[in-house]
């Protein structure tokens, strides 16, 4: 959680001094149209990179280099028609100079092409699947990737001798990305992977887990 929350008021603080490099320097004021799921399953995640960026302009302020940065606020509720809707608007109708924010990669995914097209930066702050920094020349990315974290995963278990086991995930690009790079590192060190869900070919299975007790302290 503390290194989660070290992410997301980075995230903050490079969205908002970012546009040092960008001709948009010489505007008075400096709009970042914040693109976040507030509402649904994924709320919790835009609500803490609305957090962040609230407390980092609360102990920092709301000026860099004597430009005023107004953050537009939008929830997409992590549906990726309302990313590229929302997006649209942001860079037709309110002129921003950054978008950001993106809690789910088919969100992030569906404004790298806006981002192209308006050559606008698009600075991404949650999303995780390694693939949507090279969709778009103008994509930058503040937070971690899925890859980066299961391979931690995967490095804990063969310390713990564990190097047989099942992979059970998401059945789309992210889960894609966590099976692979926790499978590679398992394979690559001795270990086994005795059924994997993300196989790609539509195939699914149920695994029953008995429960196990334990006394206290064993």
């Amino acid at each position: 959680m503390i290194l989660r929350r070290h992410l997301l008021l980075s995230a903050a603080a490079v969205t908002a001094g970012a546009f040092l490099a960008q001709p948009a320097a010489a505007q008075d004021t400096v709009k970042i149209g914040l693109i976040v799921p507030m509402t649904g399953p994924q709320a919790s995640t835009g609500k803490q990179i609305d957090a962040a960026v609230k407390l980092y302009q609360a102990q920092h302020g709301t000026t860099v280099a004597g430009k005023k940065i107004e953050v537009i606020l939008k929830d997409d509720a992590a549906v990726p028609d309302n990313t590229k809707r929302i997006a649209q608007e942001l860079i037709v109708n309110d002129k921003v100079n950054f978008i950001a924010g993106f809690g789910v990669t088919p969100a992030a995914l569906a404004a790298a092409p806006l981002a192209t097209q308006a050559k606008v930066p698009l600075i991404v702050m949650a999303a995780g699947t390694s693939i949507i920094t090279e969709r778009s020349p103008y994509i930058a990315r503040t937070s971690f990737t899925l890859a980066q974290s299961s391979v931690i995963i995967a490095d804990w278990a063969l310390k713990n001798n564990i190097k047989k086991v099942v992979t059970m995930v998401s059945d789309y690009a992210p889960g894609a990305d966590a099976e692979k790079s926790f499978s590679d590192r398992i394979k690559a060190n001795g270990g086994e992977i005795a059924l994997q869900s993300g196989s790609g070919d539509g195939t699914t299975f149920a695994v029953s887990f008995p429960l196990v007790s334990q006394p206290v302290g064993a």
